[in-house]
């Protein structure tokens, strides 16, 4: 009964209404073609180069136009799935979510990594980087706050360049970058880590996954970074669809992921194909319930914001504070009675 309670809770509460702009009636039938949006981790020319084939192949296989949709930052594929310019999306962990709540987006795979060694990642970290001949070594030397470092932050819709960072390097020690440093920049991981490497910033968010790529892409740029802190680990990236496109189009969309690198003869060059999106990793079923860790990390952040606020209403302050602690409540309980996503169904 609790749980229910709950559940019915999280719908109204938690889980915000996906609204769909597009009227219901002109959605459905056939589709004539597929936007398929792509968030700018990096520069355009590098993500072209990644998805382009993947996405030829996929009109192949639904018989209809699939074009690529780039914008200059992550608001820009949100903005356009809540306006049906963009009915497919890659997005992080984060924008999803604001996709989903703003947008009328659904979770229906996500992505997966191959590690060196051949085991099957299901997650990425966040990171901190420098320079590789900084003095900067630890999460204590960026946390001085003397207003001397220039900081490269991510784009406020990322999730390991911003959110993720926000709440575990910046909220839990009670840290405003804004007013701890000299310079603070919001890019994409790949300007970010260009940066650290060329010493146009002191130190950066990033990630894993960047790091990976540009190992394999620009190694003297690799080469002249450092990690001096990694986050706990995140859910690999979902891939979104309109809510409410047709149920027969979604489910051919999730088949042909499900099924892209698994099987018939075409599977090792697909494999080859997936090697510049994730790291050879296929994709596995999933869906909203992934986005609860993100969930979590934006209330927890917005508490501690709270709890450090001396200039709030003390009442006004506890209020809010209580509410967010009902909210936090209601998606332990979803989570613990949610059977986990992104689970391998096949090699």
């Amino acid at each position: 009964m609790l749980f229910r309670k709950l559940a019915a809770a999280a719908a109204a509460v938690v889980m915000t209404a996906s609204v769909a702009t597009a009227n219901a009636a002109e959605m459905e039938g056939d589709l004539k073609e597929i936007n398929f949006g792509i968030i700018s981790t990096e520069s355009t020319q590098n993500l072209k180069s990644q998805w382009l084939p993947f996405l030829a192949e996929m009109e192949t296989s639904l018989g209809v136009p699939v074009h690529a949709f780039f914008a200059p930052d992550y608001a820009g594929i949100i903005e356009g799935m809540r306006f049906n310019k963009v009915q497919v999306a890659w997005f992080g962990n984060k924008s999803a979510l604001e996709a989903v709540d703003r947008a009328g987006a659904e979770v229906f795979v996500q992505t997966s990594g191959v590690s060196d060694d051949g085991q099957i990642e299901m997650g990425y970290y966040s990171v901190l980087l420098t320079h590789k001949d900084s003095p900067l070594n630890s999460l204590d030397d960026v946390l001085k706050c003397d207003k001397t470092l220039n900081f490269g932050l991510g784009d406020p819709n990322s999730t390991s360049g911003y959110l993720v960072p926000s709440y575990y390097v910046f909220a839990k020690h009670s840290v405003d970058p804004k007013s701890c440093y000299k310079t603070v920049r919001n890019a994409n991981h790949e300007t970010n880590l260009m940066a650290v490497a060329n010493k146009q910033v002191d130190f950066a968010t990033n990630n894993t996954e960047q790091l990976e790529r540009t190992k394999k892409n620009a190694p003297d740029a690799f080469n002249n970074v450092k990690v001096i802190w990694k986050s706990p680990l995140i859910p690999k990236d979902p891939i979104t669809y309109r809510a409410d496109l047709p149920r027969e189009w979604k489910t051919r969309i999730k088949a042909f992921f499900l099924g892209y690198g698994r099987f018939g003869p075409n599977a090792e060059h697909e494999r080859m194909v997936l090697k510049g999106i994730s790291n050879n990793g296929l994709f596995y079923e999933s869906n909203n319930t992934q986005l609860y860790p993100i969930r979590q990390l934006g209330l927890f952040k917005d508490r501690t914001k709270l709890v450090n606020d001396d200039r709030m209403d003390k009442a006004e302050r506890d209020k809010r504070i209580a509410e967010i602690d009902r909210k936090l409540e209601i998606l332990r309980v979803l989570s613990e009675n949610t059977g986990p996503v992104g689970q391998k169904t096949g090699s």
